[in-house]
């Protein structure tokens, strides 16, 4: 079986939970980035953009945005669950951001834009799994949240997040999880 189809047959992400930051190659990382703005764009608008979250800005992020803004939003939090949110970023070697920018354009719509940004995550992930990466995409609170959107560079009145893109090094392979049946999600036409 060729191999490409058997590792997307059988991929599976590492939560970014059970993943731990190691050492991830530049290369590496500028080969996942290429891949993943190689995406179906109708028109060629590059409705997205990417910001890579690493090294200091991690831990930065983590101090002067997630934790200020998860107790914000969460004021009975307790120390551990403010420290997770601070330390949220270190699970990774790299945090990619995912952001969806919409363009005003006459014939194509939105919706096909935003298939688009969801396509750069996909191709993200794909890219930094198929390297032997750990890799998740998320979308967990911050990705709704207008500071972290001016951060990686966003309007909060235009762009959202598509996700975040994990990355990073595997403790223990990740355990299967269900999959749908085929017969009950793949329908043939054929007349």
């Amino acid at each position: 079986m060729n191999n490409f189809i058997n590792f997307l047959k059988t991929r599976r992400s590492t939560t970014a939970k059970t993943m731990i930051a190691g050492y991830l190659k530049e290369s590496d990382l500028n080969d996942i980035l290429a891949c993943g703005i190689r995406v179906p764009d109708h028109g060629a608008l590059n409705p997205w953009s990417l910001t890579v979250i690493k090294d200091n800005a991690r831990s930065r992020i983590g101090k002067e945005i997630l934790a200020p803004e998860y107790i914000l939003n969460n004021p009975e939090a307790t120390e551990e669950e403010i420290d997770f949110e601070k330390n949220r970023f270190l699970r990774a070697s790299a945090v990619i951001a995912v952001l969806f920018k919409p363009v005003s354009h006459s014939k194509i719509p939105s919706w096909e834009m935003e298939l688009s940004a969801g396509a750069v995550c996909t191709n993200i992930l794909v890219a930094a799994q198929s390297l032997g990466y750990a890799a998740q995409w998320l979308t967990e609170w911050y990705s709704y949240n207008d500071r972290i959107i001016n951060e990686v560079g966003g309007k909060p009145e235009t762009d959202k997040l598509a996700g975040f893109i994990y990355i990073g090094v595997k403790e223990k392979e990740p355990v299967e999880r269900r999959r749908p049946k085929t017969d009950n999600v793949i329908n043939f036409l054929t007349e």
